[in-house]
């Protein structure tokens, strides 16, 4: 059973470097670019300042992981000696993508206590380091693969206590949550799903709630439509968007579609070209 990569073929990530050097003053991110970040500290100190939630001076290799818009600073003196590897990161399907929704605002992790992400990291340095050809997009290509394993890293240390990713890493919850992912067009009932976690209908609906903070129906829900935004992102019809989704009928799927969200398909639609123009 692959947790992982149902969910990404789906709702994949996509990084950009913007900056490789050292850092002397503050770098300020007001939080209005639609994308998230990811900050590597290779050597050297620097202070993370995040409205309302104070200072934290970093004083080893750090991974700073923000997956959504946020405003932060980075902040280091010339004698700090912080060297940074930072990369603009997006998922499809927007911010409120279920990937980016499941993850907290902030990550800091030592990079010493990421062994699975270690081979990855040196790639990254050496490959910052050097001129070669390609850099940029060997570059952004490698820090798309930090994500991932960051994502596996999660899931095998249980680091994430509620939400989808917390849900994923949950063995009683992961076959069900895969299952959901893997085929959101059957009609799952919550009887269904408890079979596959080999557990009764109650227990199941009771510790899903527990770990997900919605029931089964609901989450499915929230899949399918998640689904249903990225197709058409992507200009999918809506007739075939709906079987690929588990309706019988686009009006089915715009029911749905209005319950959850609060608009139908095509007002959703009109909202997004709006938001561009």
């Amino acid at each position: 059973m692959d947790r992982l990569s149902t969910l990404l073929s789906q709702f994949g990530v996509r990084a950009n470097l913007f900056y490789s050097g050292k850092l002397c003053g503050i770098s300020s991110y007001d939080g209005a670019d639609p994308r998230g970040h990811v900050h590597l500290l290779q050597k050297g100190t620097l202070t993370l300042k995040i409205p309302g939630a104070g200072d934290r001076l970093l004083t080893r290799p750090s991974l700073i992981f923000l997956p959504r818009p946020s405003r932060h600073q980075l902040i280091a003196d010339e004698s700090d000696g912080a060297q940074l590897l930072c990369a603009l990161m997006e998922f499809d399907g927007g911010v409120s993508n279920p990937i980016s929704a499941s993850l907290p605002d902030l990550l800091v992790l030592s990079l010493d206590e990421l062994p699975l992400l270690a081979d990855t990291l040196r790639w990254l340095f050496s490959e910052a380091a050097d001129g070669h050809c390609g850099r940029e997009a060997v570059l952004d290509r490698l820090f798309e693969l930090l994500i991932i394993l960051l994502f596996r890293h999660l899931l095998d240390h249980h680091q994430l206590s509620t939400g989808m990713m917390a849900g994923l890493a949950d063995v009683r919850l992961a076959r069900s949550l895969t299952q959901m992912h893997s085929a959101p067009h059957r009609p799952w009932s919550v009887a269904e799903l408890a079979n596959e976690s080999n557990m009764s209908r109650a227990a199941y609906a009771v510790h899903f709630r527990s770990v997900l903070g919605q029931t089964p129906a609901d989450y499915l829900l929230s899949w399918r439509i998640s689904l249903a935004q990225k197709r058409l992102r992507e200009g999918r019809p809506i007739t075939l968007i709906a079987d690929e989704v588990g309706y019988e009928s686009p009006s089915a799927l715009a029911r749905a579609f209005r319950r959850k969200t609060g608009c139908s398909p095509s007002e959703w639609m009109k909202s997004l070209v709006d938001e561009i123009s």
